[in-house]
């Protein structure tokens, strides 16, 4: 058992709030144990200049932590006057996931920007990132008024790692700290993957232990995944 009373394959209880914000398009929190994350969406009758013409829409999403997120404050990126790594890295990675959801082609030319605000972080911020900015997009791909759904499939991520050589599922901030290998899955609710992140933080890892993880990640997600067509009340 974990520190919080886990079992090695067990995730964090989840909660998804969707519609969380008034005025976008699409808006989720998410709570994936003491990590707290406010997605929203805002679609834009536009896009970027190398699409333009092209009748074919675009996906991307912006990330970034509050100042006391953490234990201790974070400068905001505005006083740095740049995004830093992390920060630029986790907002792609969250663009690349929800594209693979959605048929860009369907929702002809307009831009959805996803806002993912983590205003509690207590590890899996990216995964629950992309959980609840999906059920953020599905919502507000809901409002336009489109010949067919655009959704392809439902797509969520978990984190995954060796802690003492145990591989263990939704690491939190604690387990992540001292995590030998750390790794992060985003999966469709047809079991394809969209992207595997993949460190050995002190040690490298066998493909046993890789196995481990993946089929762990797999069966998480099939769970998660459970609980968004559970709060979007969709039988896909």
């Amino acid at each position: 058992m974990r520190k919080d009373g886990r079992a090695n394959n067990m995730i964090r209880p989840i909660k998804i709030t969707k519609n969380y914000l008034k005025y976008p398009e699409g808006s989720a929190l998410i709570e994936l144990g003491e990590t707290k994350v406010i997605c929203s969406v805002t679609v834009e009758d536009k896009v970027p200049p190398f699409l333009k013409g092209h009748g074919t829409g675009w996906i991307t999403a912006e990330y970034s932590m509050l100042p006391r997120a953490n234990e201790v404050r974070k400068v905001r990126d505005s006083v740095k006057g740049k995004i830093d790594g992390r920060s630029h890295e986790i907002q792609r990675l969250i663009g690349r996931a929800l594209r693979s959801a959605v048929d860009l082609k369907k929702i002809g030319e307009r831009t959805l920007w996803i806002d993912c605000d983590v205003i509690q972080a207590d590890g899996g911020t990216r995964v629950a990132s992309i959980i609840g900015a999906f059920v953020a997009v599905y919502l507000s791909l809901a409002k336009l008024t489109l010949k067919e759904s655009p959704i392809k499939d439902f797509v969520a991520a978990i984190s995954v790692g060796m802690v003492d050589a145990v591989p263990m599922i939704d690491l939190n901030y604690d387990e992540d700290s001292k995590a030998e290998v750390d790794m992060n899955f985003v999966i469709t609710g047809k079991g394809e993957f969209v992207e595997i992140q993949g460190t050995g933080e002190s040690r490298s890892f066998t493909q046993d232990e890789f196995e481990k993880m993946k089929n762990l990640a797999i069966k998480g997600v099939e769970k998660i995944i459970e609980l968004q067509k559970k709060v979007l009340g969709s039988s896909e």
